[in-house]
């Protein structure tokens, strides 16, 4: 399969507003972050739902209009929610036009609570009101409560924790996202074993309430024992090559645009 990070940013992206710091004004486009968000792009496709399943989105970031035409998304088969923070919801209108080109609704995933607050932050999707205007998403909720399979692939719903808050995250094989998160319970940790290919949460160098610091998510990495390891939901501390330069083998920063392939 085929991972594409179309947002690697914190959520106030970088640049951040009226900030002059290096980061923000540099020209290297790897640190130019949108909101966090993958696409997950299957292989064969695989019949779920009475559609064929290829295209499967984490998270309906700030900025899903913006990552579409940037990495030409046509195509969002699935979604996969892993909380409902602004950063990682407020897209969810632009799924429409997915809706307009592909004829039909799209199923959506998430733990009760994650599919109870989608319910009231986006009333008028769920509850439409008499005059729809330029159209609704249309979306098809499913409760997440174990592994599951779509499009002919297993998905792991992992258990993290951003801060005191219990967010999910998944796994596909030998590929795991971790997004904003700064502890793994204890009952999570064999459902990581044999990853080879994780993308976690790193959010800069100081320590942070809800989120891992670079050298915490070193040492994540490290036991899960993963062949590479790349960081996400990078705020304007981390300059991208600088920071990239001091990370062990086999570890570095994300950045908006890069492709991973994936056995």
């Amino acid at each position: 399969m085929r991972v594409t990070v179309l947002g690697s940013g914190t959520s106030h992206g970088v640049p951040a507003i009226g900030c002059d710091c290096a980061v923000c004004r540099s020209t290297d486009p790897r640190d130019r972050r949108t909101r966090p968000s993958i696409l997950i792009q299957l292989d064969t496709a695989g019949t779920t739902f009475g559609e064929s399943v290829r295209s499967i989105l984490v998270d309906t970031s700030t900025d899903l209009r913006a990552q579409a035409l940037a990495f030409d998304v046509r195509r969002v088969d699935a979604i996969l929610f892993t909380h409902t923070h602004a950063d990682h919801v407020l897209g969810l209108d632009d799924v429409r036009r997915y809706n307009q080109m592909q004829g039909t609704s799209i199923p959506c995933f998430g733990d009760e609570e994650t599919l109870l607050s989608l319910r009231r932050m986006f009333a008028y999707v769920f509850n439409p009101p008499r005059q729809l205007g330029g159209g609704l998403p249309q979306l098809s909720p499913f409760r997440l409560a174990g592994p599951f399979t779509l499009g002919g692939v297993e998905i792991v719903p992992v258990r993290v924790y951003h801060g005191r808050l219990p967010v999910l995250g998944f796994r596909i094989g030998s590929f795991a996202y971790l997004t904003d998160c700064n502890r793994i319970p204890d009952e999570s940790w064999p459902l990581l074993d044999g990853v080879q290919t994780l993308i976690l949460d790193a959010l800069r160098h100081r320590p942070h309430s809800t989120h891992f610091s670079v050298s915490e998510a070193v040492e994540v990495a490290a036991r899960i024992g993963s062949e590479r390891a790349y960081f996400t939901h990078i705020c304007h501390d981390l300059a991208h090559a600088e920071t990239c330069a001091r990370l062990p083998a086999g570890v570095e920063l994300a950045y908006d645009g890069l492709v991973l392939e994936v056995p």
